[in-house]
């Protein structure tokens, strides 16, 4: 949302539906705006750790004063291309900040038990790391203002170790409690939730009245409901998008037909194009 994404367009892309961020295509692993430089994520367990730092090789290169932020869970933290990213941005002097998202528990298993290390934020070696509390909002608003500032100053790469929790299970055929108890869930959400401790700070500093919080929260609720609601009513993606935007300058295809002299060509077409000329 914060890339420019529509609250609509995140509900339609997951939904399948043609309005979606990338219509429809890209589904909970690829979202994508590239306009607001956000490149989305990778299907492949930390597969998107080497494009992010590509991406800070191609800042670095055009001399532009950005910073890629990469973003990867603690199940991906043992991952060889990580170690790998993490040397070329060291030895290139990337402006890439590597976020370890860690929550504690991988698919199916805890950190303790799948990682010797967990100390992520220290799995950089040569890579200087933070680790932060990411329960508390204020907490990850001024690490992911400092570290940018880092980078963008030309000192290198950075790792930053976000420790949250997770409350429910990975997906959908993860109940979450297989590998721990309820009462652990239970005891996070009284003594660490992120919303109500934040909530708690706005009260106490008199920032804003219980009323005044509760107002947002209904309106907040309508917005959600009704970005639900009109994605919902929009269409699927149609068949001929099944072929486009394979790769950024898709040649034309040509496809075998009922013999071997027979060929079927198959222009190569923008998801844009098809869906201005219907």
């Amino acid at each position: 949302l914060l890339c420019g994404i529509t609250l609509k367009q995140v509900f339609a892309e997951l939904a399948g539906r043609v309005s979606g961020a990338v219509h429809g295509k890209g589904g909970s692993m690829h979202m994508y705006n590239a306009k607001q430089h956000f490149y989305g994520g990778c299907a492949i367990v930390g597969g998107q750790i080497p494009l992010g730092t590509g991406i800070a090789f191609a800042y670095k290169y055009r001399d532009e004063k950005r910073v890629s932020f990469c973003l990867y869970g603690d199940g991906a933290s043992n991952q060889g291309q990580l170690y790998e990213s993490l040397n070329m941005a060291k030895l290139w002097h990337l402006p890439c900040v590597f976020i370890c998202e860690n929550n504690g528990y991988g698919m199916g298993t805890s950190v303790e038990r799948s990682s010797a290390s967990t100390e992520y934020y220290t799995r950089g070696d040569y890579v200087p790391g933070l680790w932060v509390n990411a329960m508390d909002v204020l907490a990850v608003r001024q690490a992911t203002k400092w570290v940018g500032e880092y980078c963008r100053a030309g000192n290198g790469p950075v790792v930053l170790e976000m420790a949250t929790y997770r409350y429910f299970g990975h997906s959908m055929s993860d109940p979450g409690t297989s590998y721990r108890t309820r009462e652990e869930i239970q005891k996070v959400r009284k003594l660490r939730d992120p919303i109500t401790s934040f909530r708690e700070k706005i009260l106490s500093a008199n920032l804003a009245t219980e009323e005044e919080l509760k107002n947002v929260e209904k309106q907040v609720r309508k917005e959600v409901e009704k970005a639900l609601a009109d994605a919902l009513q929009d269409p699927e993606p149609p068949l001929e998008l099944l072929y486009t935007d394979v790769y950024k300058e898709t040649p034309d295809l040509v496809l075998r037909g009922t013999s071997a002299d027979v060929v079927v060509p198959v222009p190569n077409n923008l998801t844009v194009d098809i869906l201005k000329a219907q």
